[in-house]
């Protein structure tokens, strides 16, 4: 069976990071099986789709290296619903109905009140000919109802759940389509489910209920049921379940500038057994996909821990994967020095103004110039290669008498215009024998 998987995001508004991991999984899955992920764009809802949204949702995973093999609208589908509307009307597993909303809200309301579920009482399968007519004549228009099959439980081997089991009495019949012919959700993706081929439909676990309703919907179109997962949804760093998480998207990782994989490699393995690890590769992630390893806990995101797992990726990032972002003439050399002092590689502009210059000159102490002489005397005499440090800091501990941070502190602040940062041993040939003396002057 070729494996087939699918994202339908709903273009109202940006991807945030609970819509990138189901992506991520689903594109996970699909890699490592050798088989298609599909990008649909569930914008059923005319009012509040922008194509706006549609292009930043595609512009958001591309950025992430989450590329698919097909794309479908469902705006570019409803004759397809039509037809199977239709059928199901004709075959009795749809029926009209003539509440109004606050009908409905007050109905439920009163079984919450005597402590029932809310479940709907299909009254309108029981409407007279002259109820309709009547209700018709004020104006009111059917919304329509899925038709539930209650002689049998609803059973599914959930991939990461396990065995789920629902009695369908418990629930209401859906509906799936409003009074003003609009669609809603869950009819729709059953349909494109069916029709795109998807064997595998990996979502979070607050539709583990509207699977069992739509398993129904795939019965009665005649079609074989794909395999579903529901992985734990995310929770805020703080334990709970945390608004903050629904603005966390694209546009903010990258203007704090983190890197895809970062991204990738945290939520690729968030809610599962396996370690988080800094891969600067996605490959390890594809491989390492199971089902297996999902847990049913609450998966906890941490900003902190995305921040701190990608200045170690950045720390294996080779030259060649990072040089169109670098500033212009820092080479491998100048990467190498200073990547291990990033959090994000556009830091290496802050740092590479440091062997540029200008620095900002410190205030130096009287017996600082006196041993600054002596160092930049050194330096127009010493041979100036991949050495020099060991040998600037060599020759000035055996003419000074100093050692340790006496030695190097006053050195690197003269040099750099701070008391840290990196190697020294690899930054001062980037800065140069004639910019170094200038600096000790």
């Amino acid at each position: 069976m070729k494996i087939i998987t699918r994202f339908a995001p709903s273009p109202t508004g940006n991807l945030h990071v609970g819509n990138i991991r189901a992506a991520l999984h689903n594109w996970l899955w699909a890699r490592k099986s050798g088989g298609q992920f599909l990008l649909r764009l569930d914008d059923t809802d005319l009012e509040r789709s922008r194509p706006e949204y549609a292009d930043a949702i595609k512009a958001d995973l591309q950025w992430l290296g989450l590329h698919w093999n097909g794309e479908e609208k469902q705006s570019d589908r409803f004759a397809l619903y039509e037809e199977k509307f239709e059928r199901l009307k004709a075959s009795g597993y749809v029926y009209p109905a003539y509440e109004t909303s606050q009908e409905l809200e007050l109905r439920r309301k009163v079984l919450l009140g005597r402590g029932l579920p809310p479940v709907y009482d299909r009254s309108a399968l029981h409407l007279t000919a002259d109820q309709i007519a009547t209700f018709e004549a004020e104006g009111r228009k059917p919304h329509w109802r899925f038709k539930l099959d209650h002689d049998q439980p609803i059973v599914w081997t959930d991939l990461i759940r396990g065995e789920q089991r629902f009695d369908p009495k418990l629930l209401s019949d859906p509906v799936i389509r409003r009074a003003d012919g609009s669609w809603l959700y869950m009819l729709p993706s059953v349909i494109d489910d069916i029709d795109m081929g998807i064997t595998h439909v990996l979502r979070g676990e607050d539709h583990v209920s509207n699977t069992a309703t739509q398993i129904q919907m795939f019965t009665a179109l005649g079609a074989p049921l794909p395999h579903f997962a529901h992985e734990a949804l995310l929770t805020g760093s703080e334990g709970k379940l945390s608004k903050r998480l629904g603005s966390l998207g694209v546009a903010h990782f990258r203007e704090n500038g983190l890197e895809p994989i970062a991204i990738l490699a945290l939520l690729a393995r968030l809610g599962t057994s396996m370690p988080i690890e800094p891969f600067s590769d996605i490959q390890p992630l594809i491989d390492s996909f199971d089902f297996a390893h999902f847990g049913r806990a609450p998966a906890r995101f941490d900003e902190a821990e995305l921040a701190a797992l990608n200045q170690k990726i950045v720390h294996l990032l080779p030259y060649q994967s990072v040089s169109e972002r670098l500033p212009q003439g820092m080479d491998e050399a100048g990467w190498e020095a200073i990547r291990p002092n990033l959090e994000t590689v556009a830091q290496a502009a802050d740092w590479w103004r440091i062997v540029t210059g200008p620095i900002e000159a410190p205030e130096l102490e009287e017996e600082d110039r006196a041993f600054l002489a002596t160092a930049r005397e050194i330096l127009l005499e010493a041979p100036f290669d991949t050495a020099i440090w060991r040998t600037l800091t060599n020759m000035l501990k055996d003419r000074t008498g100093r050692k340790g941070k006496f030695l190097f502190l006053p050195l690197r602040r003269a040099l750099t215009g701070l008391d840290h940062g990196p190697d020294m041993g690899q930054l001062l040939p980037l800065i140069g024998r004639d910019e170094a003396v200038k600096r000790l002057s």
